[in-house]
């Protein structure tokens, strides 16, 4: 277990690992901030890499516990991946550098990008039997579970780091404009994934409640996201 300055280094990292990149970040310029020795962060974490990965193991242990609890939530079916896509919108809301840091590991790939599918690799299991039992219900169109998950991956993650990038470039997303990001992604999915027939009565139509899930949130973000 980490002690405060510990937790304090893992932050500062994950920010800037997730803002303005790995490679951009040294030890000199993450101690100075926290306004400690270099040899403090060595003394926790013995190289840049280290760091890094022990940054991953925290970071995914996070994303795969928002996402379980969204999941312990939501209804059967179709409500199981719109819960999936709220959590994911709520981090890159509420947790910004969390979902940079997805972004970052992605373009730096092995072994960053390795560890980090090695941590979530539970949760896509359990959501890849999910989906195959959904499908063989005739619930969702017939798809390769592990295919989908690598697209809905893509989509949503590709989605939502475009508001970190627009936050990195001083443009902040308002409440209106990032829940009508999330359903374009939900509308998309929703098309990709369930006939027609279950979607007859569109009690599920992700457009619905915009204005409503915009309002009363602090710092201009949506509390529905």
């Amino acid at each position: 277990m980490k002690s405060d300055t510990g937790d304090r280094i893992l932050d500062a990292a994950l920010r800037s690992f997730g803002t303005r990149g790995y490679d951009a970040t040294s030890l000199d310029a993450l101690a100075a901030g926290l306004s400690v020795r270099k040899q403090t962060i060595l003394y926790w974490f013995p190289s840049k890499e280290a760091l890094l990965d022990a940054v991953i193991a925290r970071s995914a242990g996070e994303l795969a516990d928002a996402m379980q609890a969204a999941l312990d939530r939501a209804g059967p079916s179709w409500e199981r991946v719109e819960a999936v896509v709220r959590s994911v919108f709520r981090l890159a809301a509420r947790r910004p550098e969390l979902l940079g840091l997805l972004r970052e590991v992605a373009r730096l790939g092995p072994p960053a990008a390795t560890q980090m599918m090695a941590a979530l690799d539970p949760l896509v299991h359990r959501a890849a039997a999910f989906l195959e039992q959904e499908m063989a219900a005739g619930n969702m169109r017939r798809h390769d579970p592990r295919l989908l998950l690598l697209a809905l991956y893509s989509t949503v993650i590709g989605m939502v780091t475009e508001v970190e990038v627009l936050r990195a470039l001083g443009e902040e997303p308002t409440a209106r404009s990032l829940v009508r990001r999330r359903n374009d992604v939900l509308a998309l999915l929703r098309s990709a994934l369930v006939p027609p027939a279950a979607s007859a009565d569109g009690r599920d139509d992700p457009a619905v409640g915009v204005q409503r899930e915009a309002e009363g949130l602090p710092l201009g973000l949506a509390r529905g996201v």
